[in-house]
């Protein structure tokens, strides 16, 4: 912006292609599910690391606003969500006790890409130029990615994993519609986070240098607060610290994002901030799909992934416009006020939506324990009944066994949230 590099691009526009990206990744899950499917999880990883290394290449030879939108943030999302589609649901076949904080380590090569990106591609520009910038990340791009697509081993066989792009019936569960909920409310947050620190430093007197410093913090938040997240959950209930940490991030907004006006040092309450935020914030992205597992079992987590990943195509487009239209545009004070209050409660928001999910799980646990008993069962030790059913792939036990609407009742549910379990 500062250069005018692509003609005629407003700041709403370049927010506009970094939330292209990301919705571009999940709106293109349903495909990369099918293409599993039909051709297998290598064939997927494949066309991934094709579309991501085009865009990439193809951005470095970009002059025009349009040309910068269709590479950056179309064809690298398409790059993005093969990749990702392909490679989210591998970890959670290998693993069940330990099956969170394996997905969190997995999680945290993001945040350290991140780092290392923030750090070194400002470098690359102010050396070799933008072109070569594009350049050298589609050439690393594509080492990495080939090489790690060509060692992942799936076991879809063994699991009976059935990869349904659009498995419409999982919408009728409450629960699943809950999820999405926390979802929703989730990314938009992170996504607004992600993209509004570095320019909330801008905006209150800190330099170009020390923007791209928080955005680097941030990322090395993530990468060491996701194995944290996945170690916890595996521990005290996945979704119990899911519900937590998100609560606990929006709590976080509140108090050290939004005081960074005022304070004497604001590097170093962002800076603050940024890792303990950037460890929680992506909460999500981190728990998805071990939570959506103990929801869905494993048969249906690929269908129930592919319908989240679509469903989460708007909030990620429209968050981080929905951050610059909230600004205070021509104030000389709070200008971001109103996007860092929105962040929080959407935080908050989310985490009382799987709060809800969680009291579903404890009441369900509870039926299911009491039908075994009903049947005369002498295992009564509810830990082994969740790991026999967990490597059966059956997080849920079908009628008799559970009672939908008890479960959902609304003084069931009130009394659930209030009982501790690990969940």
């Amino acid at each position: 912006m500062n250069t005018d590099y692509f003609p005629n691009t407003s700041a709403l526009a370049y927010a506009f292609i970094g939330g292209l990206s990301i919705s571009q990744a999940l709106f293109i899950a349903p495909l990369a599910t099918h293409v599993i499917h039909l051709y297998g999880t290598k064939v997927c990883l494949y066309v991934g690391v094709f579309f991501e290394t085009l865009s990439l290449i193809g951005a470095s030879f970009a002059h025009q606003k349009y040309q910068i939108i269709l590479a950056q943030g179309v064809c690298f999302g398409w790059g993005m969500g093969f990749l990702f589609v392909g490679s989210v649901g591998i970890i959670p076949q290998w693993f069940l006790k330990r099956r969170s904080v394996a997905n969190a380590v997995a999680a945290s090569g993001s945040g350290m890409g991140g780092l290392i990106y923030s750090l070194a591609m400002q470098r690359i520009i102010d050396t070799l130029g933008l072109h070569w910038a594009f350049r050298v990340l589609g050439i690393c791009s594509f080492t990495v990615n080939l090489t790690a697509s060509s060692l992942l081993r799936d076991r879809n066989k063994q699991t009976g994993a059935r990869h349904r792009a659009f498995d419409i019936g999982i919408l009728k569960r409450p629960e699943f519609v809950m999820l999405q909920a926390w979802g929703c409310f989730s990314t938009l947050a992170y996504t607004i986070l992600l993209f509004s620190l570095s320019a909330y430093g801008r905006a209150i007197g800190l330099s170009a240098k020390q923007g791209s410093i928080l955005g680097a913090i941030l990322n090395l938040g993530q990468m060491l607060g996701r194995p944290f997240i996945g170690l916890s959950s595996d521990r005290w209930g996945r979704l119990n610290l899911a519900s937590l940490f998100t609560l606990l991030c929006g709590v976080f907004c509140f108090a050290f994002w939004i005081p960074g006006e005022v304070v004497s040092n604001p590097m170093g309450l962002l800076s603050f901030f940024a890792i303990v935020g950037g460890a929680l914030a992506g909460t999500f992205w981190t728990t998805i799909a071990p939570v959506a597992a103990e929801i869905l079992g494993l048969k249906d987590l690929p269908g129930g992934l592919s319908l989240t990943w679509i469903l989460m195509v708007a909030p990620t487009t429209c968050a981080e416009v929905i951050a610059l239209e909230l600004r205070r545009n021509g104030a000389k004070h709070w200008v971001y006020l109103p996007p860092e209050l929105f962040t929080a409660v959407m935080f908050v928001a989310g985490a009382l939506s799987l709060w809800i999910v969680r009291a579903w799980k404890v009441g369900e646990m509870e039926q299911r324990a009491r039908w075994m008993r009903e049947q005369g069962s002498t295992r009564q030790d509810e830990s082994v009944i969740a790991a026999e059913n967990a490597v059966a792939g059956q997080y849920r036990v079908e009628k008799p066994s559970t009672n939908a609407v008890e479960i959902w009742a609304p003084q069931v549910l009130l009394k659930n949230m209030f009982v501790w379990k690990k969940v």
